[in-house]
């Protein structure tokens, strides 16, 4: 079956996103982390069933759902988990706050690796416990920008917490760690007794044929140390529905991070879980392979189009996901890039200085739309910045 993403549906009603009804009508929308396609054509049909049944009661997530998502962790990563092992949170972000509250406290917190997805940043306001950061080290090639972990840093800063945020792969810089690089990070963590909660939202949304390892999958006594958030959300496009799994191996820090669920209150709904049952099961996967396809080549067009047109800026190759991390330091934009753009292009990036400290002359711009879209908001954003 053929899958056109040129085509995108009319996102500027009323009440259904946020993304294209935030701006006003002449703002091109190319921020927030969620894409311009329809979801998958199996989704869509068993909505439209759901729908004309009428039956929107309460659900609970079955076995049968938790076995799903266990065979495909085997079946992706040769990753050997039960489905007594898995919890529902309403969303990923949910997930890393429940992990936060249940393992950090007023005195020693979380470590985080800025420039990190803005959520990160918010988590310490969010659960009122302390936040450190080692932030990666940014490495310039030309006109490209890469980013790696700064091991000196991560030592000082996990002796001094409880739990460490993994973003893998990375928001914003959509990098893929090596096997070498996340032994040596859950090295540290062991040594200082440190919970990993790794962020894996993005895994199935690997481009030019990239691998993903989960973190959890590298050895038995890190899988008993880690609490892996995975979704649907992101790859199979439907983040509205609210429904993520965290997969905790370990017994107790199952059970602490379960009772801290059930203290805050946490539920899913029933639309959230039977996508992500389509999404987990195969059927989709046709489509997700078509999606990655498109959105490498959307990321080459991209990272192209900068190099050609926009020499002055720097720009990130990324692994996964479909974020670009644009960096405009040596153009000076004031008052951001953000607000420059939203200005003078139309064009709605997400502000750099959302990611973290030092990052206010950056920009995310998610290509997770159509080729003319993606073309129209880099052509506005050259004219800007050649007529400012």
């Amino acid at each position: 079956m053929a899958y056109n993403f040129d085509k995108i549906p009319n996102r500027r009603v009323p009440g259904v996103t946020n993304k294209w009804t935030l701006y006003p009508e002449d703002v091109i929308p190319m921020w927030v982390a969620d894409m311009d396609f329809s979801a998958p054509p199996a989704i869509l049909k068993a909505f439209e069933k759901f729908a004309k049944h009428g039956d929107f009661g309460y659900q609970l997530p079955s076995t049968a759902l938790y076995e799903t998502i266990a065979a495909r962790m085997d079946k992706l990563y040769n990753w050997k988990i039960s489905a007594d092992m898995i919890v529902t949170v309403p969303g990923v972000n949910s997930g890393y706050n429940v992990a936060t509250r249940a393992f950090c406290t007023s005195r020693r917190g979380y470590l985080i690796q800025p420039p990190v997805y803005n959520e990160f940043l918010e988590t310490g306001l969010k659960t009122g416990v302390p936040q450190m950061e080692a932030p990666l080290q940014e490495k310039a090639e030309g006109n490209r920008i890469r980013y790696e972990v700064d091991f000196e840093a991560f030592e000082r800063a996990a002796k001094k917490v409880n739990l460490f945020l993994s973003c893998h792969p990375h928001n914003p810089i959509g990098r893929i760690y090596s096997e070498r690089e996340l032994m040596d990070m859950a090295a540290i963590c062991s040594q200082n007794d440190v919970l990993i909660v790794s962020d894996e939202i993005h895994s199935e949304l690997l481009l030019d044929g990239k691998a993903f390892q989960p973190t959890a999958a590298l050895s038995p006594d890190i899988a008993n140390r880690t609490i892996t958030l995975v979704a649907a959300s992101k790859g199979f496009n439907v983040p509205g529905l609210l429904c993520a799994f965290a997969i905790i191996p370990n017994e107790e820090i199952r059970k602490r991070y379960q009772e801290m669920v059930y203290k805050m209150g946490l539920f899913i709904t029933g639309p959230g879980l039977l996508a992500a049952r389509l999404a987990y099961s195969g059927v989709c996967d046709a489509w997700l392979k078509a999606l990655r396809k498109y959105l490498t080549q959307n990321r080459d067009f991209l990272v192209e189009y900068v190099t050609k047109y926009l020499p002055e800026v720097r720009v990130t190759v990324p692994d996964a996901t479909y974020l670009a991390w644009l960096d405009f330091s040596t153009l000076r934009l004031e008052p951001s890039p953000y607000e420059f753009f939203l200005r003078n292009a139309r064009v709605a990036l997400s502000d750099g200085k959302k990611f973290g400290q030092g990052c206010e002359q950056f920009a995310r711009l998610n290509f997770g739309t159509s080729r003319k879209v993606l073309r129209e908001g880099l052509e506005r954003i050259r004219k800007a910045m050649k007529s400012r």
